[in-house]
């Protein structure tokens, strides 16, 4: 059956043999391309321009209205009073504590129990741990006894001086008769004498014997470790039946700690300061403190001191600061940030509170586009662009000018290729 397309093609006419015969070539199904009729190629090539259109729609459809998982936080917006403070220097830190110690013993001994676990409170003298004693409590009856002898000894002297008094007394009398020779008194004095020397000889021994009680009790005290002012535990770092010692063994299994406490009052925060800019830093200057772990909280402190010294390596130096109030959720080596604020000039009478917009510095896009930058606002479940003016810098936010308002939802993390009214799926920053 022929093609109907092909009817009316003209087809070469196939060659002769010299012969008469016919020879087979597939050339004889050559179509001469120059007689196609020219309707059926435009109608190929319009139909392949409208398929090519049809999906170039389809792609810019999909990719105008594909939904962007994005992270978004509200503009906050903070009211300013007559006078107020501006951030003139930033920095970063850590929560230190001045009261920190590993609590050791005094002398080396095996454990015999621990009374603390990580984060229980003690208070000042509480018993941390015990040493095992027997051999103190040893050393201290052999000391007991050495004093008991020491006193029955003395006594005995006292007795025996007594008696020697008494005969020294009669041997005077029985010389001023006659009877006695004058060497039988002077033995009887030096009987005397020898006693009394050995009177006071023993009440010093007793004196020696009652300190080594003394020694030996303060070494029985000593296996008792105690706490040596009133904080948290924040690590245990032995336990009973292992050797613990004052002074490192030197490769062995001897500890040189039981626990380490940290007085939770004497928190506060310490910052290197490129020493380019510590001019800036003045003692009791206030500051703004952010942790890490808590972003969205500003803690007000004031700088202690700055640390007379500098570090070389770094050319930072180290400023002190203090927490205006400790709160139970600040704990020792937080990581921090803190601005270093500068009193504003009041403003004039009448003049009302100033309001200043702040966002998420991640919020930020295009930052260095003639001083300016945008975000991006959801509204309608799409992205918003929005041109603002950067500011200040304080900690983890800046304040904006202009193109925004306090408690819109900006974009804080997001494809980077974001675009002006694509759809969004939100969520929330305290979510993400």
């Amino acid at each position: 059956m022929t093609h109907p397309r092909l009817a009316s093609v003209p087809v070469t006419e196939p060659a002769r043999h010299p012969g008469g015969g016919r020879r087979p070539s597939i050339d004889e199904l050559r179509i001469d391309r120059d007689r196609l009729p020219r309707r059926s190629a435009r109608w190929l090539v319009a139909l392949v321009a409208v398929l090519a259109l049809a999906a170039l729609a389809a792609w810019l459809w999909g990719a105008r209205g594909a939904a962007a998982e994005v992270v978004v936080a509200p503009v906050r917006v903070e009211a300013g009073g007559p006078a107020g403070a501006a951030a003139v220097l930033d920095a970063s830190g850590y929560v230190t504590a001045r009261r920190r110690s590993t609590i050791s013993s005094k002398v080396t001994g095996q454990v015999e129990a621990i009374y603390v676990e990580e984060g229980m409170r003690v208070e000042e003298g509480q018993p941390l741990a015990r040493l095992d004693a027997s051999q103190t409590r040893a050393r201290l009856a052999l000391a007991e006894a050495q004093l008991a002898a020491a006193r029955r000894a003395l006594a005995e002297t006292e007795v025996r001086l007594a008696e020697a008094r008494l005969g020294l007394g009669r041997a005077e009398s029985l010389l001023a008769s006659g009877v006695q020779t004058r060497a039988a008194v002077d033995a009887a004095q030096a009987e005397v004498d020898s006693l009394a020397a050995r009177l006071e000889l023993g009440r010093q021994e007793i004196e020696v014997a009652a300190r080594t009680v003394g020694v030996e009790r303060q070494n029985l005290s000593d296996l008792v470790i105690r706490a040596p002012f009133a904080g948290i535990v924040v690590s245990k770092d032995a336990q009973p039946g292992e050797m613990i010692s004052p002074v490192s063994a030197g490769g062995g299994f001897t500890r040189t700690g039981i626990c380490t406490l940290v007085d939770m009052g004497s928190l506060e925060i310490e910052v290197d300061v490129n020493e380019s800019f510590i001019h800036r830093v003045e003692p009791d200057q206030r500051v703004v403190a952010v942790l890490d772990a808590y972003p969205d909280w500003r803690i007000p402190g004031h700088v202690i001191t700055t640390v007379p010294t500098a570090d070389r390596q770094k050319a930072t130096v180290k400023v002190r600061i203090a927490f205006d109030q400790i709160d139970e959720r600040v704990l020792p080596e937080m990581g921090v940030k803190v601005s270093f604020l500068e009193e504003r000039p009041a403003a004039a009478d009448g003049a009302a509170p100033a309001r200043r917009l702040l966002v998420p510095r991640e919020a930020l896009r295009g930052l260095g586009e003639n001083g300016g930058a945008h975000v991006f606002v959801v509204a309608d479940g799409r992205a918003v662009r929005r041109a603002v003016r950067p500011g200040e810098v304080r900690g983890e936010e800046v304040e904006v000018e202009g193109g925004l308002a306090a408690g819109e939802r900006v974009v804080v993390r997001g494809p980077a290729e974001l675009e002006d009214g694509q759809r969004v799926d939100v969520v929330e920053r305290d979510a993400a």
